[in-house]
């Protein structure tokens, strides 16, 4: 995986100075340029990208933090959508097909919450936070990421909740409902985070 032009290097790889006492692990350096791009405000970064691609990019870059009960199993990694035809085209586009350890990523549109079905990550778009009750329901317990983009839906069992604060793009992240869908989060997410 390149992260903004710099290249990927093996796992394992790591970044050596001429001073021998510092040695960074290249999981450290791509984990810091990714909190730096995630963190970056929407004031500055919308600028160039619709917030429907800021949200695929940042839905996709989640996945990387947190560990699924199924993690080491292959099959595939289904990232589910409701109400957002945009960002389920950019999913689709940008990410299904693509691997995700022993997994591929694949990307569904559900029209409603009726039709929601196994997923390792749902995203309720505003415009149908009316079901986000219903939704969750579906998948609750079952190891499940549920993201959401509506003012207090946080605090109504949503594990992620994007938020705008001083017209910057932040995340709620709802330690309870994280432990309540079997999931591991990584500290360098939950240190981004409103934590709640």
């Amino acid at each position: 995986m390149s992260i903004v032009g710099f290249p990927s290097l093996g796992e394992g790889s790591t970044f050596v100075s001429t001073n021998p006492k510092k040695t960074i692990d290249m999981r450290t350096v791509k984990s810091i340029l990714v909190i730096a791009l995630m963190t970056l405000g929407t004031s500055t970064f919308a600028q160039d990208k619709p917030l429907h691609e800021i949200y695929s990019m940042m839905v996709y870059n989640f996945t990387k933090y947190i560990q699924w009960p199924d993690h080491d199993k292959s099959g595939e990694f289904v990232i589910a959508v409701i109400g957002n035809n945009e960002m389920y085209n950019t999913l689709n586009t940008w990410y299904s097909g693509k691997p995700k350890g022993s997994k591929t990523y694949v990307v569904k549109k559900f029209n409603s919450a009726a039709e929601v079905t196994e997923c390792h990550l749902l995203f309720i778009d505003k415009s149908k936070s009316g079901e986000f009750a219903a939704a969750n329901e579906k998948v609750k317990g079952k190891g499940t990421l549920v993201i959401t983009d509506k003012n207090g839906l946080g605090e109504k069992g949503s594990c992620i909740n994007f938020k705008t604060v001083d017209s910057k793009l932040k995340f709620e992240l709802n330690q309870q409902a994280v432990e309540a869908s079997n999931l591991k989060v990584s500290g360098a997410l939950s240190s981004m985070a409103i934590l709640i």
